[in-house]
């Protein structure tokens, strides 16, 4: 599968996308040929090489006659639905404005019909969240991941005044997101980019296991002496085991609480997407007995699960580090026994182990040696086309 992953460590707005997708290979004459479809009198899209802070670059542009009108979010659908474009990008592009569009109604309190677009309903607006679906289907984009947000700081001025960065649209947009603040006093993250960000991306964090194809770099309006201001985009195939590499590991020492809400805590860890967690017995200070408490998390879950153990231990604080990660491919083959189906799972060096859950079904519904069903499981996979074949 074709992925693209957004690298926004100098923040996100819809132009650099556009331009990143078109220094990754999107054809710039496709794209534009593409936007012209949306039929908006005087609008020329344009592309031109640059440098940010020493980078080569793509920077997009869209050179538009001044309007004086704000749409509402039906116009831009209608405007974005006549256009004879590819479904996906149709797709994508209505669901970036939808949740734009939902975004500004719970801002301004008003229902979602009679919200107008300011910034993000003009032309080049437009064009930047069009364009960016154009651009990714253009390199057949299937999937989209980013990184934590880089908002920057300080104070921007809109159509509204001057406004404390992120803006009121960007922080409702990037809700519950990995973000942070580095680099210039400036707007880095803009409500388009959020909204293209926010609406399309399939998780955030760390980039995740690819065959990397290409890398492109879309520049920003401005050149800052702290950073280059660009955004980059990786773009490849999946690899075959699609887990995180990096994780966070997250541990906590406890002894004055109960092992029956431990196993509680366990359950609800595991439940709200811990990838393990253990408790180990451990002799503390005071040569008080006590437990360890390790998670082990994707980052982008990390701040869900410490809260998790706040609430479910009586720990007080938390050791959190980050930590690489192998694995292999997984998958799974069924076997028959003769009590019943049990699904092996295979790894891509040809190791194999029966499910636990299926094997103890079936001793607990036939009363059967719960290790003679993992037995004739096994067995039955190596009799199996599947065992039988070299890697095994």
């Amino acid at each position: 599968m074709r992925i693209c992953y957004l690298d926004c460590f100098s923040g996100i707005s819809g132009d650099m996308v556009v331009g990143a997708l078109v220094d990754a290979g999107a054809d710039p004459s496709q794209v534009g040929q593409e936007l012209g479809k949306l039929r908006l009198e005087g609008v020329c899209p344009a592309f031109e090489k640059c440098a940010r802070g020493g980078i080569a670059a793509t920077k997009f542009r869209v050179q538009a006659p001044p309007e004086r009108k704000h749409r509402h979010l039906s116009d831009i659908e209608e405007l974005i639905r006549r256009a004879d474009l590819p479904g996906r990008v149709v797709e994508r592009s209505l669901s970036i404005f939808g949740r734009l569009g939902q975004v500004e109604a719970r801002l301004h309190q008003v229902p979602l019909e009679k919200v107008h677009f300011h910034e993000v309903g003009a032309v080049d607006s437009i064009l930047d969240i069009v364009g960016a679906c154009v651009g990714l289907e253009a390199l057949e984009v299937e999937q989209v991941y980013c990184s934590a947000l880089n908002l920057g700081w300080g104070s921007v001025e809109t159509q509204h005044g001057l406004l404390p960065v992120p803006a009121p649209a960007t922080a409702a947009l990037v809700e519950g997101k990995p973000v942070y603040a580095r680099g210039p006093a400036a707007e880095l993250t803009t409500p388009t980019g959020a909204a293209i960000a926010t609406t399309l991306a399939h998780s955030f964090g760390p980039l995740p296991p690819m065959r990397l194809r290409a890398a492109g770099y879309g520049a920003g309006e401005r050149d800052f002496r702290e950073q280059p201001n660009v955004l980059r985009v990786l773009i490849g195939e999946t690899s075959e085991a699609l887990e995180a590499t990096t994780v966070s590991v997250m541990e906590a020492n406890i002894d004055d609480q109960s092992p029956q809400l431990l196993g509680y805590a366990l359950e609800r860890l595991l439940e709200k997407g811990a990838l393990d967690a253990t408790l180990e017995p451990l002799t503390m200070k005071k040569s008080r007995p006590g437990i360890l408490l390790r998670v082990i998390a994707r980052p982008e879950d990390q701040e869900t699960l410490a809260q998790v153990m706040f609430e479910e231990t009586s720990t007080l604080g938390l050791r959190i580090y980050t930590a690489e990660r192998r694995v292999q491919a997984r998958s799974s083959v069924d076997v028959r026994t003769p009590w019943g189906p049990v699904r092996m799972k295979v790894s891509e060096s040809g190791s194999f182990v029966p499910e636990y859950e299926d094997c103890r079904r079936l001793a607990a519904e036939s009363g059967a040696p719960l290790k003679r069903i993992f037995a004739e499981a096994n067995a039955a996979y190596l009799r199996s086309p599947a065992g039988r074949s070299p890697k095994s």
